[in-house]
């Protein structure tokens, strides 16, 4: 395992970390908590040092199942993230109990990296509003995080912003080989890199489909390459190629996935790749191009809509049927990003009012209102309202029960009892 360092504090952290965010299920459905929990130590056992959940992640049963994951001595050789939820978030009061209980489920007294969870914007600001660097200032003085950090989906511009407010310690962005020049992108990660920022990556290979059932005219261009690797270890190399990465996170649920992703990780230095290697991929994205239903660059230029559209994104979700129509959870992540379920503010295609300022100035001349319009009835379909309304009510009960329940479960738990 290679590791990498955390500019500010020397921190060394391998550079494969372990996203606890998409864990194997059973046949019968429901999570399986043994095998999750076995193949968590397996990677920590052959090196891996970084793990990252979030409350969100199986409606709070991420943070539950990791924390008994790193009994046993486990919790000593991580370092552990997680993240406050700004959908969850009143009042400056609520920073501190959602702290609180997150240290109850995960068993310990502190998180070694806790983030703001996915900023944009509007959730950035009412973070500000309520007080939250406060908050982190306070959290690190009294040792109940180590450091500070935040997630991030949103535009460059933002994350300069958000880069420049406050001292943070390291962040977390989206980025691979499709997602060079999208929301934070290479421009985000070389201005976090140069102040000294570490840069967490999260999405490497689009939630696993730039390594699953690729294009097979994608296929072709790795199949045609002289140096043989699979699609995943091509989308991680080009990742770790960057030198401002530091962690490369992966949601690994499958021993095999694991098995690749570890031994990828023990020669992926930065600078690596040769100029064929690059070549091979830059093919690889323009096939990714050519097969977009929208020929949108994300050089958002048509940002902001006076409606409230996130136009890029729209986009990107809408060529994501084209690149991976095998992929079941675009619709759901399209409303829960973009229809303000982990938000303040939804932006999904169907609030376009027809203005048409972003037409007269897109530089690509794409017909953005008819694009947004089939995006509308590919992504949303009738009821979208209701849709939104019925998962925000269903994810915010399923959180509050799995707090319950957690509770619940570690009154009785082994390691609460007395020797």
């Amino acid at each position: 395992m290679l590791y990498r360092t955390v500019p500010k504090t020397g921190d060394k952290l391998s550079v494969l970390g372990f996203g606890y965010m998409r864990l194997p299920k059973k046949e019968a459905g429901g999570i399986d908590e043994d095998r999750a929990i076995r193949q968590l130590r397996y990677a920590i056992d052959h090196g891996v040092n970084y793990v990252d959940t979030a409350p969100i992640y199986h409606f709070g049963k991420s943070e539950l199942i990791l924390g008994r994951a790193l009994d046993d001595g486990y919790r000593e050789k991580v370092r552990l993230a997680t993240k406050l939820p700004p959908w969850s978030v009143f009042s400056r009061a609520d920073m501190d109990r959602i702290l609180a209980e997150q240290l109850e489920k995960l068993g310990t007294d502190h998180i070694d990296y806790y983030l703001l969870h996915s900023l944009g914007k509007e959730s950035w600001d009412k973070l500000l509003r309520l007080g939250a660097l406060e908050f982190l200032d306070m959290a690190k003085k009294d040792g109940r995080i180590t450091n500070a950090g935040f997630s991030f989906h949103s535009n460059t511009d933002t994350f300069k912003e958000i880069i420049d407010a406050y001292n943070w310690d390291f962040c977390q962005i989206q980025f691979n080989y499709l997602d060079e020049h999208n929301q934070a992108g290479i421009v985000g990660l070389e201005y976090a890199a140069s102040k000294k920022i570490a840069v967490m990556v999260m999405e490497p290979l689009r939630g696993g489909n730039l390594a699953g059932h690729v294009p097979d005219d994608v296929q072709k261009c790795f199949d045609a390459a002289p140096v043989k690797r699979s699609a995943a270890e091509w989308g991680l190399r080009w990742v770790w190629n960057h030198p401002g990465v530091t962690v490369v996170l992966s949601g690994m649920n499958e021993e095999a996935h694991i098995e690749e992703n570890l031994r990828v990780a023990e020669t992926a230095l930065p600078d690596s790749l040769t100029e064929a290697d690059l070549a091979v991929l830059e093919q690889a994205r323009q096939t990714y191009r050519r097969l977009m239903k929208v020929d949108c660059t994300g050089c958002r230029y048509c940002m902001p809509c006076p409606a409230g559209v996130n136009i890029p994104e729209c986009f990107a979700f809408y060529n994501n049927t084209a690149f991976f129509p095998h992929n079941r959870e675009n619709r759901m992540l399209y409303i829960i990003r973009l229809g303000g379920i982990i938000g303040d503010v939804p932006s999904y295609a169907g609030l376009c009012k027809h203005c048409g300022k972003c037409e007269r100035i897109c530089p690509q001349h794409i017909p953005i209102q008819q694009r947004l319009k089939e995006v509308s009835e590919t992504l949303e379909g009738r009821g979208m309202g209701a849709r939104r309304f019925v998962m925000k009510g269903v994810m915010g009960g399923a959180l509050r029960l799995q707090n319950i329940l957690g509770k619940i479960k570690r009154m009785f738990s082994p390691r609460n009892k007395a020797p």
